[in-house]
């Protein structure tokens, strides 16, 4: 039986998950959190489905054996090619959730009607994951999708401010892919740090839209509908990367400002 004072777990294959978890914290202080990186295979998004199966299967495994009350894939590869995967870990275990899921909630309520634009990883647009689970709610979004593999490489490595870095995302929203768009899914947890560059780029004339916000309010509701909200002081964030990185550290340090534990994980050795 799960209970209110079980850690809420994360995962993503580097940084990216770390603005879901930023999101969470922001959202249930008084929550515990334990977040995984596999910067030891970062970034997902260029590997095959079965590796991106294999890592996620693993790290919910560790995230379970940690007790955690919930497993949030705070990345939308993984969410696109791995979620029936972890489901067969997880079971009635913990509660999972996935990134894509709340976006598609909100673009049925918001852009009926309308043209909407995706980019994200190679795995994720070749995985059709957005179109098949929009088409089961609406057939009157145009989603007009792009592959922009070189962006959480960039990011990942801590690229993403430098004038090379924003010379390909301007070539990447330049693609005639994502002309006449009304909303933008920024579809990679990766991107919400090149966000401001991306809003930039089209003005205020695109509802550029991250998951983070809306997958830390479907966490709040569930966890409230099933009594599981921890009540109490602040609560704890613990970090592990499977490998060192220096800029996860930094990235980490710098949205979970104060005392926060991070490590390295030998979860691959």
């Amino acid at each position: 039986m799960l209970k209110s004072n079980q850690p809420i777990g994360i995962f993503d294959s580097g940084i990216g998950g770390l603005t879901v978890a930023e999101a969470i914290h922001k959202l249930l202080p008084q929550e515990n959190i334990i977040y995984f990186g596999d910067t030891a295979h970062t970034p997902w998004g260029n590997q095959s489905a079965t590796a991106i199966q294999y890592y996620a299967s693993r790290i919910s495994q560790t995230l379970l054996d940690h007790n955690c009350k919930t497993i949030v894939i705070a990345c939308n590869t993984a969410s696109a090619t791995a979620f029936d995967a972890v489901q067969r870990i997880v079971k009635d275990h913990s509660i999972l959730f996935n990134v894509i899921d709340p976006v598609i909630e909100y673009l049925v309520s918001t852009h009926r009607g309308k043209n909407v634009g995706l980019i994200g990883t190679k795995q994720t647009i070749k995985s059709q994951a957005y179109l098949s689970r929009l088409t089961k709610h609406t057939d009157d979004i145009n989603l007009q999708a792009l592959a922009t593999p070189l962006l959480a490489p960039l990011i990942e490595e801590g690229f993403s401010n430098t004038t090379s870095a924003n010379e390909i995302i301007d070539h990447y929203l330049s693609n005639s892919a994502l002309q006449n768009i009304a909303a933008l899914i920024l579809g990679c947890t990766h991107y919400p740090l090149i966000k401001q560059q991306v809003a930039n780029f089209f003005g205020a004339k695109v509802d550029v839209i991250d998951s983070a916000e809306l997958m830390a309010q479907v966490v709040e509701k569930e966890l409230k509908n099933r009594d599981l909200l921890n009540i109490g002081n602040q609560g704890q964030c613990t970090f592990y990367v499977s490998h060192d990185s220096e800029f996860f550290n930094l990235t980490a340090k710098q949205l979970f400002p104060g005392d926060i534990k991070l490590q390295t994980y030998p979860l691959w050795e």
